[in-house]
């Protein structure tokens, strides 16, 4: 099992902005934040393949978040969520994956921390 550690969740005034920090502790190419509200699928919402920066966003969030990472090293792996105007409808338990692909699809992610809690309120 692969230690996946996120943090920064918070309770949030609608249109404020918060970042969401994941750690790994060795290097990791493809990572990805998915969002989940009781009783709701599981859904993507970013991810990145480090070896080269590509990113991408589900439509929903395009153009208020942006994933990025850490220094690459062989120690850790380090993406961070950078989530701005935020709305209710953000509101959810994030978590951080590591996986085998870029994609938002959560079947190619297996490794899989315990989430932060989003709140935003209107």
């Amino acid at each position: 099992q692969v230690p996946v550690v996120e943090s920064g969740g918070d309770s949030v005034q609608a249109g404020g902005s918060l970042r969401l920090s994941c750690t790994v502790s060795d290097y990791r190419s493809f990572m990805g934040w998915f969002r989940q509200e009781p009783g709701k699928e599981r859904e993507g919402v970013a991810a990145i393949f480090r070896n080269t920066g590509v990113t991408v966003y589900a439509e929903t969030v395009k153009g208020r978040f942006t994933i990025s990472q850490g220094p690459h090293d062989n120690v850790r792996s380090t993406v961070w969520l950078q989530m701005t105007a935020l709305k209710p409808e953000d509101t959810g338990m994030y978590y951080c994956a590591v996986g085998t692909s870029l994609s938002l699809d959560s079947r190619y992610y297996s490794h899989w921390g315990q989430g932060t809690q989003v709140t935003v309120s209107s």
